[in-house]
């Protein structure tokens, strides 16, 4: 995934409202890394909306930092590794099995990515698109070690060759994703993407969802149901019935610049209607 790109550092930074040092420390990845999952949400309403999911750098940029929308994972992880290196981080990209509510072992497709960086001789995982428990900072690749987040604690245990990367919720780990070390590439990505984004098996494609990390809590959308979760272990929850209530939900609480044009009113109202 090594490749250069000309991205504004000035506009993604007053995007997540970071105006801190940019050499490329662990205290500037830590940084970046707990800003960018507040300010810009995980959200798939390209999909949902039938619209195309473009990967090349400048379309992240527009998209995600000028236009003030979301994406999913690849969006948001691809346009990280723009930063990274931009900035001077030592970055390459890896794939995911998503396996959350699965075994360990489970096959399922690459369909996530993640980034592996190297930083001062040792290795960091770094996620901010997956959506309702994205990484909130870089978590060092070692096994069986649970580190603290500023969410909730995570770490990585073994799977035969791969790395499997759990979150602990109240007293339970729970795996998201499994990957090994096997580099990708943009063309890799783009495979994966348009699977993603247009197979009609894709829950992307059907369903509304949503999330956006909080200092101290998660917000969460799925279809009509929307969940804040505070650290404190506290959740509350209720049920959007009305489609203007779904935007202005995703307007004011997800912080996101809704597009113009019919496309985006008729698939929330085909989530509202689904719903009852």
């Amino acid at each position: 995934m090594a490749c250069e790109a000309d991205i504004d550092l000035d506009a993604y930074f007053r995007r997540i409202g970071y105006t801190g040092s940019r050499v490329p420390t662990l205290e500037t990845l830590k940084a970046i890394n707990f800003l960018h999952p507040q300010a810009i949400a995980f959200e798939n309403l390209n999909p949902l909306m039938k619209w195309p999911v473009k990967l090349d750098a400048s379309s992240l940029e527009r998209k995600l930092v000028k236009d003030g929308r979301g994406g999913y994972c690849y969006e948001h992880n691809l346009l990280f590794a723009h930063v990274l290196r931009a900035l001077g981080f030592q970055v390459k990209g890896l794939a995911g099995r998503v396996i959350r509510g699965l075994p360990l072992e489970a096959v399922t497709p690459r369909t996530h990515i993640i980034l592996h960086i190297v930083l001062d001789g040792h290795a960091y995982i770094a996620d901010v698109g997956y959506g309702i428990a994205t990484l909130t900072a870089p978590l060092r690749l070692q096994l069986d070690t649970a580190q603290p987040t500023p969410h909730e604690p995570c770490r990585f245990i073994g799977v035969g060759d791969e790395f499997a990367m759990q979150v602990k919720v109240r007293d339970s780990w729970i795996a998201l994703y499994r990957f090994d070390m096997q580099e990708q590439f943009l063309p890799d990505y783009e495979v994966s993407n348009w699977y993603t984004s247009t197979h009609p098996g894709s829950h992307f494609l059907t369903n509304l969802l949503v999330a956006r990390a909080g200092k101290d809590c998660r917000h969460t959308l799925r279809n009509t149901s929307y969940a804040v979760h505070y650290l404190s272990g506290v959740s509350e929850r209720r049920t959007i019935d009305r489609s203007a209530e779904l935007r202005t939900l995703l307007e004011r609480t997800f912080r996101i610049t809704l597009p113009d044009g019919q496309d985006l009113d008729a698939a929330l109202e085909r989530i509202v209607l689904r719903a009852e």
